[in-house]
């Protein structure tokens, strides 16, 4: 996606020879889940605009049980690993779990989920709750791309086309889409999400392979059990895109 516009300039739907799926555009039409590449758009850029957190926020990284309706939820991280006290840069760099749960906590569910419906993603009530943090929702790529748009459009979102225009074949205009715009996050605080988004791709990060010299560049990985989906969504300053 091109931000300052909303045009998807490229979007491929399946790769490879056997498609046995024909018919399904995994591009706009499958719905996964996109684990920790969720955290930017789910807590991080909420959490920045409700002044609940900055880049330096403090949290303790360590085993915690949350309380539940049906009992205590319990996070962990990949490999049970923990930082210990860190802030918030390093734990998007490492993609932390414990501390996303504990930032969503303090955040509240209810305004994340109105954050993300401004970017278009709804979240049915059923899968509203604290594994929200840790990317359990389905989104599509599509929607990923549009949200990390947001961040790299300066907080303003604006909703994804695939064209510019029809005309006739006496070159009249007789269709172009209808793109709203919505004020999600300040300039501010997309800017300092951004900043931290470029941590991933730094010596230590989740996505090192990403960083561009000269250029800046914002990742976010992202995996479900097991591996059976890997994501990856992030931007520069032309481009937008979400696999």
């Amino acid at each position: 996606i091109e931000p300052s516009t909303g045009y998807v300039v490229a979007e491929v739907g399946g790769l490879g020879e056997n498609q046995d799926t024909l018919g399904l555009n995994r591009g706009v039409d499958s719905a996964r889940q996109p684990g920790s590449s969720f955290k930017p758009l789910v807590t991080v850029a909420p959490g920045l605009e409700n002044g609940v957190i900055t880049a330096a926020t403090l949290f303790d990284d360590s085993p915690t049980d949350f309380p539940t309706a049906s009992g205590k939820y319990s996070p962990k991280n990949d490999s049970n690993s923990y930082l210990g006290i860190t802030n918030m840069r390093k734990i998007i760099k490492r993609s932390s779990n414990v501390p996303e749960v504990k930032l969503l906590h303090i955040l509240g569910i209810d305004k994340s989920v109105e954050f993300l419906s401004k970017i278009g993603i709804d979240v049915p009530e059923e899968n509203q709750g604290l594994s929200m943090a840790l990317g359990t929702p389905s989104v599509t790529p599509l929607q990923m791309a549009a949200g990390f748009a947001m961040l790299a459009n300066g907080g303003v979102y604006i909703t994804p086309t695939f064209y510019t225009k029809v005309v006739d074949s006496s070159g009249n205009t007789v269709l172009t889409p209808n793109q709203p715009k919505t004020k999600v996050i300040s300039e501010q605080n997309a800017y300092i999400a951004r900043s931290i988004m470029k941590e991933p791709t730094q010596s230590g990060g989740t996505a090192t392979y990403c960083a561009i010299s000269g250029m800046e560049t914002c990742a976010k990985t992202g995996s479900t059990d097991d591996y059976v989906d890997r994501w990856l969504c992030g931007m520069t300053p032309y481009y937008t895109a979400a696999c």
